[in-house]
């Protein structure tokens, strides 16, 4: 059977199917190194777990207080391992990257400290958490203020400002590593060392958190081995595998990650207590398989920049931009066609497939977003999805796909889906 046939059967018709295989023709040698990547970063991660006997009693089941849970521990061991780190906090009672990072800021910055970004403003949920936007418990209302330094026009660090805004207050600097809702390039690991680097060369003792989401397994390199305090992530993004149903890490120093812990439960308890849940088994085959799930990420993002700037849209990183995390930036010009997009993507869904997104208020964003995602689990952006904020320049990021023939199904579907609306001609 032709694959074309399967295609048609799923909403994808031939002049969509067939522009899509042209612009694949060309991606063979760029999909190997992203191959040659997963390859090295499955072996690390194999690494990590043989180094630390992982067998079948980590996969027992906790409730209560978890006293002694060791799955959970030696878990903690295994991503201290991948990430070279000293220690690290994997729990699912972290419940996404925002508390992540939320756990990190506030554990490891006082009243009378500086918070500083030198890469411009940090991602729409952090505002209220740091208090940009003013909210109830937020690090400004505990007495925390924050500096910024914005990127040169060329996405480039402003190292001059970075210098002039560090200060005797400054004690943690919080560096994005994705692009999150802008149109500035996602940085690569090799730029996040160089910049934590100066930073330190500016003031030794400052700490650095990087916000590793979107980021894990895309390089070969994480920033925990270039200088980073501490890296923070989401267990539903990349290194989830698709298979952890909640949760969240912090990998770092041992001193910060304590802090972190004693933040997340309390005071003199900190990582002695947390029940896993019976999630140990997701745990520890999500994080195995999560090289090779990010690789499918990825030839779907490369794809799709490949696709849509054929088309004569602007799409941030480029075509043949090399590739510093999952997400897809494509600038579509319209709420329209934004939304057509957004349904090609949940009609490409295992699940809610027939569901039609609609813009919204989602908590912690100041304008409408739209979402698309039939997840098996509820916000996993490692799965295939796309969103973003209806509002000028009207860009959608893509994101994820378990399977590299499901993100190329989502994208001939986005495809398909902005043909029949009227708003591209192939």
């Amino acid at each position: 059977m032709e694959l074309d046939s399967i295609y048609r059967t799923l909403g994808v018709s031939l002049p969509v199917y067939k522009f899509g295989e042209e612009v694949l023709a060309s991606l063979r040698r760029r999909f190997e190194e992203v191959d040659r990547t997963a390859e090295y970063n499955q072996g690390k991660v194999l690494a990590a777990m043989q180094k630390n006997r992982v067998n079948a009693t980590h996969f027992s089941a906790t409730t209560g207080y978890g006293y002694d849970d060791e799955g959970r521990d030696n878990l903690e061991r295994v991503y201290a391992s991948v990430f070279h780190t000293e220690a690290a906090l994997v729990r699912p009672q972290i419940t996404c990257g925002t508390h992540a990072l939320t756990v990190a800021l506030s554990a490891n910055l006082l009243p009378g400290d500086e918070l500083l970004s030198p890469v411009g403003a940090p991602y729409d949920t952090l505002e209220e958490v740091i208090g940009i936007r003013e909210s109830k418990c937020s690090l400004k209302e505990y007495g925390v203020s924050y500096a910024q330094a914005d990127l040169l026009s060329d996405g480039g660090f402003d190292y001059n400002a970075i210098r002039g805004k560090i200060n005797k207050r400054t004690k943690l600097i919080t560096i994005q590593r994705s692009k999150g809702y802008s149109s500035r390039p996602s940085f690569s690991v090799a730029q996040i060392g160089e910049l934590i680097s100066f930073c330190k060369s500016v003031k030794p003792d400052v700490k650095v958190m990087v916000d590793n989401c979107y980021g894990e397994f895309v390089e070969t390199l994480e920033p925990s081995d270039l200088g980073a305090d501490m890296v923070v992530g989401s267990l539903i993004k990349n290194p989830g595998g698709g298979l952890a149903p909640i949760g969240g890490y912090i990998c770092g120093t041992r001193e910060c990650v304590e802090r972190c812990a004693f933040r997340l439960s309390a005071p003199g308890l900190g990582q002695e207590v947390g029940a896993n849940l019976g999630l140990m088994p997701a745990f520890y085959q999500g994080l195995f398989l999560a090289p090779t799930v990010v690789a499918g990420a990825l030839k779907g993002a490369i794809f799709a920049a490949n696709i849509y700037e054929k088309l004569g849209f602007a799409c941030i990183p480029n075509a043949t931009e090399t590739r510093h995390d999952i997400i897809q930036a494509v600038t579509l010009g319209s709420r329209e066609a934004m939304i057509a997009f957004c349904k090609g993507i949940q009609a490409a869904a295992p699940v809610d497939s027939y569901v039609t997104p609609e813009p919204w208020a989602m908590p912690g964003y100041d304008s409408d977003i739209i979402m698309a995602a039939g997840a098996f689990v509820q916000g996993s952006s490692i799965e295939l999805s796309a969103d973003g904020p209806i509002r000028p320049p009207y860009a959608v990021y893509f994101q994820g796909g378990l399977t590299w023939y499901h993100a190329k199904l989502g994208i001939l579907m986005s495809l398909q889906k902005l043909t029949e609306a009227g708003l591209i001609r192939l």
